[in-house]
């Protein structure tokens, strides 16, 4: 698979991510579901914490992932929700932390929400991933 960045403007470079990216010679697509701060039994953790949240749903990214067998470096585009946008953005560091060794920046979009599906829960990540 080869990724071309396509950035007409480099302010999002600071933010972490492409504008777009041109993807060739794919074989294969995962579309992953949201991924949040629930166990393996579907129960939501960290109540009122967005830094845990944010860690546990990445976790969780990276375990669909892996089952598909591909790893964030495969990641081509990420949604992302949050009930504060402010906060989530405090905690982005953890996304640079995680992408940035798998050194993509996969074009992404942060939404703001009233809430999530599970009370409770503040940040939501669904990403599309190519091999």
């Amino acid at each position: 698979m080869k990724r071309t960045p396509v950035n007409p403007w480099d302010w999002s470079l600071k933010l972490g991510y492409n504008q777009g990216e041109v993807i060739q010679a794919a074989t294969r697509q995962l579309v992953c579901a949201g991924q949040t701060a629930v166990d393996g039994n579907g129960a939501p953790q960290h109540p009122d914490d967005m830094r845990g949240q944010v860690a546990l749903a990445l976790d969780n990214l990276e375990a669909v992932l892996t089952e598909a067998g591909m790893g964030l470096g495969n990641v081509t585009r990420l949604g992302i929700f949050a009930t504060d946008v402010d906060a989530a953005l405090q905690n982005f560091d953890l996304l640079g932390q995680r992408f940035g060794p798998a050194g993509v920046a996969p074009p992404m979009t942060l939404l703001g929400v009233t809430r999530l599906a599970i009370p409770g829960l503040m940040f939501e990540i669904e990403a599309t991933a190519m091999a």
